[in-house]
């Protein structure tokens, strides 16, 4: 989905971006991979503001042990404008791959 400028007149392209939101496309989503031998991950999200509720999806089973075991999760103060930090636990494992959504 792109990004319509403010001063963009064209309603086509307001309409085209209103369905497809309608449709579930968002430019709110993305995916990260924990890093290894730290106990927190930095993740750049454009689009995230201070008040933004995240939520993460497992996408390899080491992730979803990492978030079965309470170990992953996002504190709000942790939540900023253009990013958000994932405190989890510290060990060598290289595939701790979510799939990320933030809303609001």
């Amino acid at each position: 989905m792109s990004i319509i400028p403010p001063a963009d007149a064209d309603p086509r392209k307001h309409v085209t971006a209103i369905r497809q939101l309608a449709e579930g496309r968002s430019n709110a989503v993305g995916t990260l991979t924990l890093a290894a031998g730290a106990a927190a991950t930095t993740v750049p999200a454009p689009t995230c503001g201070k008040e933004a509720k995240i939520f993460l999806f497992p996408a390899t089973a080491n992730a979803a042990a990492e978030l079965g075991n309470g170990t992953a999760y996002v504190k709000a103060a942790d939540i900023t404008a253009g990013q958000f930090i994932v405190t989890h636990a510290n060990n060598p494992q290289t595939d701790r791959t979510f799939h990320w959504l933030a809303i609001g």
